[in-house]
């Protein structure tokens, strides 16, 4: 009895198979899916052509979130200065020397010297606080003439003079024997020596003339000759007072140019 042929599994010649591949690929079908030319996988490409979902890969990006403008830091106020004594102060002065009571009836000063550079940044202390002395009674909105009270207020400083030569200094300077001054303070210390250097402030004088005119344009019963000078120990009749180290010091930095002034009065009425 013949013995049956195992079954052998219908194999497709090698032709047949490739002949198969090329129908799927013909016709200009192009690549297979998820396949490119060369056979590298690709991704979906939505209808701009650009890789990622349909539709929304050709969509403009959402801005980036902005960041709100940082304003400028406003410029820098002199410390202790109220709205109304701020407003005195001229717009082209870059130098301010203040002068600070302790109080209405103090003979007792601080004075330090600001400057202003640059408008946008403010003022900036240029020197370290001094100790100063004012008149004996202290401080009035309204000198009159005897009153031993220094005014309050803002004024120039166009001029300066002594009895010694100057230091160094771009201020007019008016070099006189006339300065000398003899004599005893309030409190017994000795004058001599407190005109060597002075900076007149303009209070009722015309402003750029010898520390040494009387003239008086407010009359001369509203006083008059109040300077910074040298301080001699103890209070003034009307002036504003520093020691001789001092005096040469602002001599030295006080620039005609800067258009200083002077801020003078107690510290409640600067405050103002």
């Amino acid at each position: 009895m013949p013995v049956p042929r195992p079954r052998v599994p219908l194999r497709l010649p090698y032709v047949v198979c490739a002949a198969l591949l090329l129908l799927l690929a013909g016709c200009g079908a192009g690549p297979l899916a998820g396949m490119d030319g060369s056979g590298a996988t690709t991704k979906a490409a939505g209808a701009s052509g650009v890789p990622g979902p349909p539709g929304a890969a050709g969509a403009p990006g959402a801005p980036a979130p902005s960041r709100a403008a940082v304003p400028p830091a406003p410029p820098r106020e002199i410390p202790g200065l109220g709205p109304q004594t701020r407003a005195q102060i001229p717009a082209g002065a870059h130098q301010a020397f203040v002068v600070t009571g302790q109080s209405p009836d103090s003979n007792r000063s601080t004075a330090v010297l600001y400057t202003r550079d640059d408008p946008a940044v403010g003022w900036r202390a240029a020197l370290a606080p001094w100790p100063a002395h004012n008149a004996l009674n202290g401080w009035t909105a309204e000198h009159w003439e005897g009153d031993l009270r220094s005014p309050v207020g803002v004024f120039t400083l166009t001029a300066a003079g002594g009895r010694l030569e100057p230091p160094d200094t771009a201020f007019p300077y008016d070099l006189s024997p006339d300065f000398k001054v003899e004599g005893e303070g309030f409190h017994g210390e000795p004058l001599e020596g407190s005109f060597d250097y002075v900076i007149a402030i303009d209070y009722n004088r015309v402003p750029g003339t010898s520390p040494l005119d009387h003239t008086r344009p407010l009359g001369q019963e509203r006083g008059g000759g109040i300077w910074i000078h040298v301080d001699h120990g103890g209070p003034t009749q009307g002036c504003v007072s520093v020691t001789e180290d001092r005096m040469k010091e602002l001599l030295g930095v006080l620039d005609p140019a800067k258009e200083p002034v002077i801020v003078m009065g107690d510290a409640a009425s600067l405050s103002r």
